[in-house]
């Protein structure tokens, strides 16, 4: 009977030891959940930057000012009637 209560403690400090040390055990689920809260941060930031580009492609489809306004500052348009005034700096001597 003794004999067989050491043979179980032992096989219950090797299943401890399976799972605190192998790849497959605590580590690895620590490392999982990381990742987890990683990506959840990650789809945080870009469900953010996805909203704010439905916004503007929105804004885009249904306002004539915001394509006119994202015309003049990518592309540097001047509608009719403006007058385009460039200043350029003074060399210093």
């Amino acid at each position: 009977m003794r004999w067989m209560l050491i043979v179980l403690a032992f096989v219950a400090v090797l299943l401890q030891a399976e799972l605190w040390i192998s790849d497959s055990g605590f580590q690895k689920t620590r490392e999982l959940r990381d990742a987890v809260v990683h990506q959840t941060e990650l789809n945080h930031d870009l469900r953010s930057r996805n909203a704010a580009l439905d916004a503007e492609v929105v804004n885009l489809k249904q306002g004539f000012e915001a394509a006119e306004e994202r015309a003049r500052t990518d592309l540097g348009l001047i509608g009719q009637g403006e007058t385009f005034y460039q200043v350029v700096a003074a060399d210093a001597p």
